[in-house]
């Protein structure tokens, strides 16, 4: 089954969020983009097609939905994208898969990645705050990523790292009562 365009798949498709440790652009993004049109032009599990999509997004995140409705992913299909993309990071000079990794936009508006333990040093600069757009790369349905991939730190799990930097994070329900690191 050929990927259809990433917006016509429905809200309840699962989706894996792929945050890139830097940014790719030109030949770099369409060697990568090329590669995974192909890999999921001929997904399947257990034989069946997968009805997927994928989208990518400031130059830096990769978003591949599975339109479940009509088939599941299985464990060995997932293990297959995952393997694919660890090959593309060779190529394209960018790690795509694990963690470890905030993605914030900048004051410029341009999505960046920094090490979780880089990120006291970013609060400390002012480099990040309570307003800063932050993305969640953690989501797994496309609903939640329509809704909530990019919002402000102090509404997502970054405000932890706000209060473990001495920062408050402030904004609805207060303070935090964690200790300063």
């Amino acid at each position: 089954m050929p990927i259809v365009p990433f917006d016509s798949l429905p809200d309840s498709s699962r989706i894996w969020v792929f945050g890139s440790d830097r940014p790719v652009t030109g030949g770099a993004a369409e060697r990568l983009l090329g590669e995974v049109d192909q890999f999921l032009d001929e997904w399947r599990a257990h034989g069946e097609p997968l009805r997927c999509g994928r989208l990518w997004a400031d130059n830096r995140f990769l978003v591949v939905g599975l339109d479940q409705s009509t088939a599941n992913a299985s464990g060995c299909s997932i293990d297959g994208l995952f393997r694919r993309l660890q090959q593309l990071e060779r190529t394209i000079d960018a790690q795509l898969v694990g963690g470890g990794r905030v993605y914030y936009r900048d004051h410029s508006g341009t999505a960046q990645c920094a090490a979780r333990e880089d990120f006291d040093a970013l609060v400390a600069s002012g480099e990040v705050g309570p307003d800063t757009a932050v993305f969640d790369t953690s989501i797994t349905d496309l609903g939640e990523w329509r809704e909530r991939f990019e919002r402000p730190a102090k509404k997502t799990w970054v405000a932890e790292l706000l209060a473990g930097s001495g920062h408050r994070p402030g904004g609805a329900g207060g303070t935090s009562s964690k200790p300063s690191a």
